[in-house]
């Protein structure tokens, strides 16, 4: 087991000890369902009191790295975190770092759109039947005229996100995924009242037939498009209405 256990600064000394063992899961020093030392013992080796050492594990579970269990058996255990957990994580740190930020909605346009292009050239070798079936189920969903803004929204989502995923590559699908469900709820709730969403259900339509012929040059051309659409949209919502 290698946890630093080098002499600590006085303040905040909880953060830096949940971080000194965070870095050692991280690191891959501390395996997968590995024992973490006693709290006696970690107070100890850091120099501080258990009440210290209790709470930075209370980060670290907070952060779902490690888990309580009681009993003779017991104590703290190096979690395994889904791939699920990782993305709720992701969507949710992406999305505060936009809020709290300013990031400009071209910005996060730019990023959105630069992102998803990383998977189609793989998607359009990999994608499976079921990816091809799960994106036409949301292109029939768009065009329900009787579709609520929000449910286009999530449906919008859910199809970008099988994009990401059919490029069978689960590092790349994760981040393009979350990536889009960070910002795309962002740019929906933005433009939504602009849009058409025969368009947009058209463009889907159209790079869903060139993942199946395998064309990612096509499907490219389409994400362009959508991308172009979409700045267009946010340029319009930037021009002030004359209401005479």
């Amino acid at each position: 087991m290698a946890i630093e256990y080098q002499a600590i600064r006085k303040e905040g000394l909880s953060t830096q000890i949940a971080n000194a063992i965070r870095k050692a899961i991280v690191d891959g020093h501390l395996a997968v369902e590995e024992k973490l030392p006693s709290e006696t013992e970690l107070a100890d080796r850091f120099g501080v009191s258990r009440a210290t050492v209790r709470e930075a594990l209370k980060r670290l579970a907070a952060q779902n790295l490690i888990r309580s269990e009681r009993g003779a058996a017991g104590g703290a255990f190096v979690n395994r975190i889904t791939w699920d957990e990782a993305q709720d994580d992701l969507v949710s740190t992406c999305r505060l770092l936009i809020g709290m930020n300013d990031i400009p909605l071209e910005d996060a346009i730019e990023a959105r759109f630069t992102m998803e292009a990383s998977c189609l050239p793989l998607a359009a070798q990999r994608r499976t039947a079921d990816d091809l079936a799960a994106l036409r189920a949301e292109v029939y969903k768009q065009r329900d005229k009787d579709l609520s803004d929000e449910d286009f929204c999530a449906s919008d989502v859910r199809f970008h996100s099988v994009v990401a995923r059919a490029s069978g590559n689960p590092l790349l699908g994760f981040q393009v995924s979350g990536a889009v469900e960070a910002m795309q709820p962002l740019m929906n709730m933005l433009v939504y009242r602009l849009r058409d969403r025969e368009s947009i259900a058209d463009l889907h339509k159209a790079m869903t037939d060139a993942l199946e012929a395998r064309d990612a040059v096509t499907a490219q051309h389409k994400l362009d498009q959508l991308a172009a659409y979409t700045r267009k949209l946010a340029d319009l919502r930037r021009v002030p209405r004359d209401d005479g």
